[in-house]
């Protein structure tokens, strides 16, 4: 617990209990509202109409398709990028691999927008200054700068004036394609976008509708929680593989027995692929998105705990109470896992796993909605990658003398911006035969 000595500030708790943070009554922080209304900036009534609406633009049937462009914007990366190079050796896996992946992943299933590998070459359209692919790079990566900094002192530099360019062009496109996919005839788009607008102005609703800036509101949102988390997870995924090859080698072993004869590995694939999905839930396990989630008591609760001797102890909890859920507390506390600080991805292949101590998409009903979209996308890079290529540790002579902790140290180093990010992961990456 703490406790401020200023006025204006309430009482915080600190929680790492699975029991306790399960079956509480909380509501979420209001993160700042840029393009407009959204589903994680709501509350109460208005979250419900939110998640009434955009629940059909996550369904089962979307899945496949999210699947079936994650395969094509990664052979596509395999066939520009790498092309035939034997050895691929890039000095941090974030920019120069899994975020590049990502951009074109949400680009295609969250907008209806394929953007190709040399996209950089392509006119600016008619009555933009910036590319659509740019505008969402910068949206995506620079979005603290814009959430922090006001108009006038984004005005100073270039980079900040650039910054606030892309947050208009981006929305400046997004009204485009609404305009746009409310002139074509249903089924012309299976988008994330589209299937949201087709629910927002379905009869189902009427005038309860989304709002343009409602539904650009939820799209960034979307933008924002699905292409850095994917691009960090998958980075420390590939770093955590590379530090372990024997764990790497049981996994490539696994793939190659579900795609025997070496296919490309398709939707219906994807409940066989269990040591993938393993190894991605070890990674937000040990390396999760978020590492402290914000919530507010709703009402006077208390909350019955456990110390790690398993004495119970009941503290009240005032309405209004700030609590802070540490994903890095329950997820290392030895209470729930076996030897917490090792990565050892066949903990999940036990059905009897603490499911309840696992929070890296949150809990509750605010759980995120977007947790299917990521295990798709995650799951086929993931082994697609793998399939192809063997990954190691970048070979650097001033770091010849370290030992495996000091190695390990240093590659998965990161730091906290808006989503745990690492800070340089240099990799190779050699052609498997």
């Amino acid at each position: 617990m703490m406790i401020s000595l200023w006025p204006s500030v309430k009482t915080f708790l600190f929680l790492a209990d699975a029991a306790t943070i399960k079956v509480q009554p909380l509501q979420d922080f209001k993160p700042i509202k840029i393009f407009g209304p959204n589903i994680l900036a709501s509350e109460g009534e208005e979250w419900k109409r939110y998640r009434k609406m955009v629940a059909p633009a996550f369904s089962d049937r979307n899945y496949k398709m999210v699947w079936d462009e994650t395969v094509r914007v990664v052979n596509g990366f395999f066939n520009s990028a790498w092309g035939d190079e034997e050895v691929v050796v890039v000095d941090h896996c974030v920019s120069d691999v899994t975020l590049p992946i990502s951009l074109h992943i949400i680009s295609a299933a969250g907008f209806g927008k394929r953007l190709e590998w040399n996209d950089d070459l392509s006119p600016i359209p008619q009555g933009h200054k910036m590319s659509f692919k740019e505008s969402v790079e910068i949206v995506s990566s620079k979005f603290v700068y814009r959430a922090v900094f006001a108009d006038w002192w984004l005005n100073l530099t270039e980079d900040g004036r650039r910054i606030k360019l892309a947050f208009e062009e981006l929305a400046s496109y997004m009204f485009e394609m609404i305009k746009e996919r409310l002139s074509m005839g249903k089924g012309e788009h299976n988008d994330l976008f589209s299937n949201l607008l087709a629910s927002s102005f379905s009869d189902e609703f009427g005038t309860t509708a989304l709002t343009e800036d409602e539904l650009t509101g939820n799209i960034f949102a979307f933008l924002l929680a699905g292409h850095e988390t994917t691009a960090h997870t998958l980075c420390f995924t590939f770093a955590l593989l590379a530090l372990y090859p024997e764990e790497q080698e049981i996994l490539f072993q696994h793939i190659k027995s579900v795609l025997s004869d070496g296919r490309t590995p398709e939707h219906k694939d994807m409940p066989f692929l269990t040591q993938s999905m393993a190894v991605l839930y070890e990674t937000l396990r040990l390396y999760p998105a978020a590492t402290v989630i914000m919530k507010q008591s709703a009402e006077d609760t208390t909350l019955n705990a456990s110390n790690i001797r398993g004495e119970k102890t009941t503290i009240p909890v005032p309405k209004g109470t700030q609590l802070q859920i540490s994903t890095s507390g329950v997820h290392y506390n030895p209470r729930y896992w076996e030897d917490p600080h090792a990565f050892k991805p066949s903990r999940f292949l036990n059905p009897d796993w603490p499911r309840d101590a696992f929070i890296p998409f949150s809990i509750g009903p605010r759980a995120c909605i977007g947790r299917k979209f990521f295990e798709t996308e995650g799951i086929a890079i993931l082994t697609m990658l793998v399939a192809k290529y063997k990954i190691t540790v970048k070979e650097e002579p001033q770091f010849a003398s370290e030992t495996f902790e000091q190695r390990k140290a240093r590659i998965l180093k990161a730091h906290a911006v808006i989503t745990l990010t690492p800070i340089r992961v240099p990799l190779a990456f050699s052609r498997r035969h």
